[in-house]
Order: C-alpha cells, then sequence, then structure tokens
C-alpha cells in the first residue's frame, strides 16, 4: 500500500494510506488536529491532507492567508494554495509545507510515494524528425558558468541572488575565467544555447543572467545533481 508520511522537525506526524487525511494547525483542547503547529499565527485548524496515491491534495482552511508548497529538491518549483482553496494536488514527491508565522514562516515537511513513469514511446511513421532544443553540453565551461548562476536557487528557491560577473569568476577560480571570457559565455548561452528574450521595455542590466537562471530550473536543464561540477 503507497503511503504519504508527514513529518515535523521532531518527528513523523502522519502516515496516511490512499484515502486517509490528517488535519495541521495550532490545534486547541477543543479543536484536535493531527499535525500540531505550534505558533501563534497559524489558525487552530489551519488545512487538511489527503493521500491519494503517488501524490496528495492540500485544502487551506484559512480565509485570509495563503500557503505555499515547495520542491526543496527542484530549481524554485512552488505552488501557492489560496485561502479555502479546497483539495488541491500537489505533484512533489518531496514536499515542504510553508505557513505565515509570528516570525517569519513555519511548516513540515510531505513525502509522496515515488511517481510511476512510463517507457518511451516509439512512433512508428515517415514525417520529419523532431528537433532538438537546448542543446547543452554538459562539459563544457558555459554550462559551468550556467550551474554558478543556478546554485543560489538551488539551495534555496526563495531565493532571487543573481551572481554577478566578478562573483563568478571567484566562484569558479581556478577555471582561469576573465571577466570577458564570463560575458562571452553568458552572451553565448543567452543568444545560441537557450535564447532568452529581451524583456520588451526597459529591464535590469542583469536581464540576461536572470533569465537564464529561470529558463534552467523551469525545464530542468540544470539541477542539484550538477552542484558536484563546481569546485
Amino acid at each position: 500500500m503507497r503511503t504519504v508520511l508527514i513529518q515535523t522537525d521532531t518527528a513523523v506526524a502522519a502516515d496516511l494510506k490512499p484515502g486517509e487525511t490528517a488535519t495541521f494547525g495550532r490545534g486547541a483542547d477543543d479543536v484536535p488536529v493531527d499535525i500540531v503547529v505550534a505558533d501563534r499565527a497559524v489558525s487552530r485548524l489551519a488545512g487538511r491532507i489527503q493521500a491519494v496515491e503517488d501524490y496528495w491534495l492540500i485544502s487551506n482552511l484559512s480565509a485570509e492567508r495563503t500557503y505555499v508548497v515547495e520542491n526543496p529538491e527542484g530549481g524554485g518549483e512552488f505552488v501557492k494554495v489560496p485561502p479555502l482553496r479546497m483539495g488541491m494536488p500537489v505533484p512533489f514527491e518531496f514536499s515542504r509545507v510553508i505557513l505565515p508565522a509570528e516570525h517569519g514562516t513555519t511548516g513540515f515537511l510531505v513525502f509522496a510515494p515515488e511517481h510511476v513513469y512510463g517507457m518511451s514511446a516509439v512512433v512508428p511513421g515517415t514525417g520529419a524528425t523532431t528537433r532538438g532544443v537546448f542543446p547543452l553540453d554538459r562539459t563544457a565551461k558555459y554550462f559551468l558558468i550556467l550551474v554558478a548562476l543556478c546554485e543560489a536557487r538551488l539551495h534555496d528557491p526563495s531565493s532571487t541572488v543573481v551572481p554577478t560577473v566578478p562573483q563568478l569568476i571567484e566562484r569558479l577560480a581556478g577555471h582561469e575565467l576573465t571577466r570577458s571570457g564570463v560575458n562571452f559565455h553568458i552572451d553565448y548561452l543567452a543568444g545560441t544555447k537557450l535564447r532568452v528574450k529581451h524583456p520588451d521595455e526597459g529591464g535590469k542590466a542583469d536581464w540576461q543572467r536572470a533569465a537564464l537562471i529561470n529558463l534552467a530550473l523551469r525545464f530542468d536543464l540544470v539541477t542539484d545533481a550538477d552542484l558536484r561540477l563546481l569546485p
């Protein structure tokens, strides 16, 4: 039987089989909850989680607060759960549920079963071969720079850091990179490899680097596994 595991900072709070539910919140003597989130800013009955098969549903029982469910293993992936949103599917195998708290945020972890994937399908036909996209060479120096650009967001999905060229040179010390060399690789990534678009109006000076980070993480062109390439 596939189960959904819910874990707080101190212990496993619930182990749900498909169809089972667990409530979460601050709780009270007359409002018992399965997952206690001990913070005065969290509602006594804040929400509910229901296990399905290889995913789970979250319901926000607050009429005022939005919750966030993020994928700690992803590249900044998260979903918002608006007030009173019921039965929202969560697609991540590993999730952090984040609730507004008295001093910042609080929350808990949810582990869903491993997702099921199919086999690659071979479609017969005589049409033109599907063209490849984002042809990245993971052994090239430009890819190393792309990984260094994405590093902060991979460690913390909420990070807004966009490394500067001097910071990239410092982070990749030992690879004999110069300012003009880093700028060349960034231009090459932006214009040839990933073909990011310039903002229609204005835009900050770091728009290329920011756009590369967003695109690379959105389509998993750079993942946690690639961090091993960095010094």
